[in-house]
C-alpha cells in the first residue's frame, strides 16, 4: 500500500467492522430454514426475504454516492429493499410470498454490490490514506444499521417455530443471586445525556446529539430488572384484567390483540418459555420482556413508576462522588464478565448473574440481558440536527408515540453499549429483547 501503509492501517479497524457485521447477519439468515424464507414471524414487519436484500440495498443507497461508484444495476431492488417499516397500529401489510424476488436473484444481488462497495472502499483508502471523515460517519452508520438489523432479526427469528429453523447450540446461562427486594436509594445529582458535537469526534447518531446535563433529583430504584417470578404474580393477580392499571390507549389494546401475557410465554400446564430454538419451563430469574404498556402497568401495580431517560442515566453513570462513567463498570470496554451482550447468547441469563458489571451505586444487569423501557417520550435533545443523509432516521419518531429504552439485549453488539446511545420504541410492540425496572421516591 505504498507510503499510506500506517493509515491505512489505521483505518483497517473500521472496515474489519464491516466485514464482522457481514458475517454476523449472514450466520443469523443461516438459521432460516429455506422454506421459512418467506415466512412473516411479526405481523407488522416485512417477511424474512425483505431483510435478506434489506442491508446490501441500505448500504448501497448510502455510500454509492459518495464512492463514485457505478451507476445502479438493479434500481427496482435498490427501491424495493430500501426500507423497512415501524410496527404501527392499524393496518398491516398484505404482501403476499410471490411478490418477492426468488432467493438467487437477491443473492446476485448482494454479491454484486458488496464487490462493488468494497473494491470502491479499498481504492479509496489507497488514493487518501486516510478514510475521508465523512465517509468514516457513513461507514459507521452502516455498520450499525446492519447490527440493529441483527437484533430486530433475532427477535422476529424468535417468534418463527421452531421447526422452521435449523437449531443452534449457545453458551450456558450462569447462576445468578436471587432478586433482591430491597431498593437501593440514589442521591441527587447531575447526569450527563447526549454527546458534545465536536470536529473528529465520537460517532453517533443525530438523536445523541447534543451533550445536556439534567439535574435529578432524589429516588430510589430496583437493583434487579423485573423478572418472570416477579410478573408471574403479576398475572395471577389478575393484572391483565384490571382497568385501573392501564391508559385508555393500552387498555384498547388489550382488548383488541386480546393479550393477556407476556409474548415471550407460552400457555401451558404450567408456563413455558419460547427460547429461540424451543420451548422451556418459564426460568423465574430472567428478566421479564414486555410492552411498555405491560411495564407501566405493573409498575402501577407495586405503587411505582418506570425511571426517566435522566433518572436511568444517573442509576447507570453516576457515583457517590458526582463523577460520571463511560459504563456502569468504569471506563474499561465491554466484556462478557460485565453483562450478556454482543451476541454471546440467543437468551436471556439470570437477573445478577454478572456482579462485574454493577454500576457504582450496586444497580446490576444496566447493560444488557434486556433492553430497558423509561417513561420519557423519544424527543430531540436541545440542538438536534438531522442527518442530511438520512433524514428520517430520527425525525420521523418524534411523534409522542415511541419511548426511549436504555441498556442493550444480549443481541445488542458492543458498540452500541455506549452511554449515549438510545433506543426507542411503541408502547403495544411485545416482541422486543425490553426488560425494565422500577422507581420510587
Amino acid at each position: 500500500m505504498g507510503t499510506h501503509a500506517p493509515a491505512v492501517r489505521r483505518q483497517a479497524p473500521l472496515l474489519s467492522r464491516l466485514a464482522d457485521a457481514r458475517a454476523r447477519t449472514d450466520d443469523l439468515f443461516g438459521i432460516v430454514r429455506p422454506e421459512a424464507l418467506y415466512d412473516r414471524p411479526i405481523p407488522e414487519r416485512h417477511r424474512i426475504i425483505f431483510y435478506l436484500g434489506h442491508l446490501e440495498a441500505f448500504d448501497w443507497n448510502l455510500l454509492r454516492e459518495p464512492l463514485r461508484a457505478p451507476a445502479a444495476f438493479a434500481p427496482a431492488f435498490d427501491r424495493l429493499f430500501a426500507f423497512g417499516i415501524d410496527p404501527v397500529d392499524g393496518g398491516l401489510p398484505s404482501d403476499q410470498p410471490r411478490d418477492w424476488p426468488a432467493r438467487p436473484q437477491i443473492d446476485e444481488y448482494n454479491h454484486r454490490i458488496r464487490d462493488v462497495l468494497d473494491e470502491r472502499l479499498a481504492a479509496s483508502l489507497e488514493t487518501n490514506g486516510e478514510m475521508p471523515g465523512d465517509l468514516a460517519q457513513l461507514l459507521h452508520v452502516a455498520v450499525e444499521h446492519r447490527l440493529m438489523h441483527a437484533e430486530t432479526l433475532a427477535y422476529m427469528l424468535h417468534q418463527l417455530p421452531p421447526g422452521r429453523k435449523f437449531p443452534r447450540s449457545g453458551a450456558t446461562a450462569p447462576a445468578g443471586p436471587l432478586a433482591s427486594p430491597h431498593t437501593i436509594e440514589i442521591p441527587a445529582g447531575d447526569t450527563t445525556l447526549g454527546l458534545p458535537r465536536e470536529e473528529n469526534g465520537p460517532f453517533g447518531w443525530d438523536n445523541e446529539f447534543e451533550e445536556n446535563v439534567v439535574p435529578v433529583p432524589s429516588f430510589r430504584v430496583d437493583p434487579f430488572p423485573v423478572t418472570n417470578r416477579d410478573f408471574l404474580r403479576f398475572v395471577d393477580a389478575g393484572g391483565y384484567r384490571e382497568r385501573s392499571l392501564w391508559n385508555d390507549s393500552a387498555w384498547a389494546w388489550l382488548q383488541s390483540s386480546g393479550t393477556s401475557h407476556p409474548a415471550f410465554w407460552v400457555p401451558s400446564v404450567g408456563w413455558l418459555y419460547r427460547t429461540m430454538f424451543g420451548e422451556v419451563p418459564l426460568p423465574p430469574d430472567w428478566p421479564v420482556y414486555v410492552s411498555h404498556a405491560e411495564a407501566s402497568a405493573y409498575a402501577r401495580w407495586v405503587g411505582k413508576e418506570l425511571p426517566s431517560e435522566a433518572e436511568w442515566h444517573r442509576v447507570a453513570y453516576g457515583t457517590p462522588q458526582g463523577e460520571e462513567r463511560a459504563y456502569p463498570w468504569g471506563a474499561e470496554s465491554p466484556d462478557a464478565s460485565r453483562g450478556n451482550f454482543d451476541f454471546q447468547r440467543w437468551d436471556p441469563t439470570p437477573v445478577g448473574a454478572h456482579p462485574a458489571g454493577a454500576s457504582a451505586f450496586g444497580v446490576r444487569d444496566l447493560l444488557g440481558n434486556g433492553w430497558e423501557w423509561t417513561r420519557t417520550v423519544f424527543a430531540p435533545f436541545p440542538g438536534f440536527a438531522a442527518f442530511p443523509f438520512y433524514p428520517g432516521y430520527s425525525a420521523n419518531f418524534f411523534d409522542g408515540q415511541h419511548y426511549v429504552m436504555k441498556g442493550g439485549s444480549a443481541r445488542t453488539g458492543a458498540c452500541m453499549l455506549r452511554r449515549s446511545f438510545r433506543n426507542w420504541f411503541q408502547p403495544h410492540y411485545p416482541f422486543v429483547y425490553a426488560a425494565f425496572r422500577c422507581v420510587e421516591r
